[in-house]
């Protein structure tokens, strides 16, 4: 099958808090669509802007012949927001496989390609939250 190299396809994760991203990248037109959103119409504004980050610093050569196609599920739409930017930042440094970009990136936020490993401490007893106790007064 000599014309896979035709039909090439990416898939690349990024995640951040509890969302998690999955980027689908094949040749095309340069359409992104964030669940299945095209991108120019996402909305919240400040998310969209959040994941044109990477876009906008790979320069429009590098994706104009790509389509990327972003699921995210899980967390809010901010968590949401940056590990769809993570997602298509990994999957621009896999497609072209160049160490200038993925240092640009990396000199951009380390979090686009290396991650946030940051989590929610799990809840503990005697209290509303991890650390928080209930409070207690002897008067």
């Amino acid at each position: 099958m000599s014309s896979s190299a035709h039909k090439k396809v990416l898939v690349v994760s990024g995640k951040r808090k509890t969302a998690i991203a999955k980027a689908i990248v094949r040749p095309g037109m340069g359409r992104i669509r964030i669940n299945n959103i095209p991108l120019e119409i996402y909305e919240p504004e400040v998310a969209r802007l959040k994941i044109l980050e990477p876009l906008i610093e790979a320069g429009e050569e590098i994706w104009k012949g790509l389509d990327i196609s972003v699921k995210v599920r899980g967390g809010g739409f901010m968590g949401q927001a940056e590990a769809a930017r993570m997602a298509i930042a990994r999957a621009l440094v896999k497609w072209t496989k160049s160490t200038a970009l993925k240092n640009a990136f990396l000199r951009l936020d380390r979090t686009l390609i290396a991650g946030d490993p940051r989590r929610k401490e799990p809840k503990k007893f005697g209290g509303p939250g991890a650390r928080a106790r209930d409070q207690k007064s002897y008067r």
